[in-house]
């Protein structure tokens, strides 16, 4: 996390996020009043924690990684409009880390050049638009970071990402797969297109697909920008 993201976690006197976000924050959350909830309860944690900042509260809503990157940014935001909150509570959005960012910095300069970021979760958008991203940012050339890449129930969405991959790179191709990017437990795994469905995915894992200047040293994963060296 940022030093402003640990230093509003030490002065806020509520914090709420989903029940494993907050497990990772360990013993930040001592002395504080602290409120969990599971997933799909997102729209009432933020509902709750503007309640409690309307009352005078100092609240922090939990995000993984950056609040602003498939976090509690955005929602949080719509809500404090829509509840005409806007004049009443002061409201910071404080960046964190984002996973592609650890993870590319784990594997070496693997985000040197353009690159995307696709979540391959389902649950708030059409897997047919899934589809049209994957495809556009494999035709394009793009380094392309996959989020939410598997779950228990969704183990077929990674598979159908590497069909589309594999249309437009080389079987080659670098990926890197991290888990835990930048905390405890980190494991950093570099393969090819064709292989990496061979190792461990998770939720907790970052996929990251290199373009077609993209290469593995023996210690790191390279993305070019196009200097001569």
């Amino acid at each position: 996390m940022s030093l402003r993201a640990f230093r509003v976690i030490q002065d806020a006197e509520v914090i709420i996020g989903y029940k494993t976000y907050l497990e990772i924050l360990g013993d930040l959350t001592e002395g504080k009043e602290v409120i969990s909830s599971g997933m799909t309860r997102e729209v009432e944690r933020c509902l709750q924690a503007i309640e409690m900042a309307a009352a005078g509260r100092y609240v922090a809503i939990v995000s993984s990684g950056d609040p602003g990157i498939y976090g509690m940014a955005g929602i949080t935001l719509e809500l404090v409009e829509k509840q005409e909150m806007a004049d009443r509570i002061e409201v910071e959005i404080v960046p964190g880390i984002t996973s592609a960012n650890a993870a590319a910095a784990s594997l070496g300069a693997a985000l040197m050049h353009d690159f995307a970021v696709i979540s391959l979760s389902d649950l708030l958008t059409p897997w047919e638009l899934i589809e049209k991203r994957l495809e556009a940012a494999a035709m394009g050339d793009f380094v392309t970071i996959l989020y939410n890449p598997m779950s228990k129930k969704r183990t077929e969405q990674i598979r159908y990402a590497r069909e589309i991959f594999l249309r437009f790179r080389s079987p080659a191709t670098p990926v890197g797969i991290v888990r835990n990017a930048k905390r405890s437990g980190e494991v950093v795994t570099r393969t090819d297109l064709e292989h990496f469905l061979e190792h461990p995915i998770d939720m907790f894992t970052v996929v990251l697909i290199g373009n077609s200047q993209t290469y593995h040293t023996d210690n790191y994963m390279i993305t070019p920008r196009g200097y001569e060296v």
